[in-house]
């Protein structure tokens, strides 16, 4: 299936975890997406609005490192952001319990 023929996010789902098929690309982008989400929490508790920009540069910052350095490939934030972010929370989700690698054996076997 081209990345241009998804109708949903659950089609979009083996692409997206393709696209970060790399384990140091997955471990960029669960760094940035943790520490997001904890900079999030903080700047909520604090009501220190000034920060919320921080959100952008440290959640696409490791990732952007990680497609461009380490995977060598586009951000499918480019494309498909609102699918996109849906991965990145999803993904963070996999790998926080332990599922990740039962994803990947989904696509395997499908």
């Amino acid at each position: 299936m081209k990345n241009s023929d998804f109708q949903n996010f659950q089609e979009f789902w083996p692409f997206y975890l393709m696209e970060h098929s790399h384990p140091t690309n997955r471990r960029l982008h669960f760094i940035g997406t943790g520490t997001a989400i904890l900079l999030l929490i903080l700047i909520l508790a604090s009501q220190s609005w000034v920060w919320l920009w921080a959100l952008l540069l440290v959640g696409y910052g490791f990732a952007w490192v990680g497609h461009f350095v380490i995977q060598k490939n586009r951000p499918a934030t480019f494309k498909y952001p609102l699918w996109s972010l849906m991965g990145d929370f999803k993904m963070f989700y996999c790998i926080l319990t332990g599922k990740i690698n039962d994803e990947y054996a989904k696509i395997k076997n499908s």
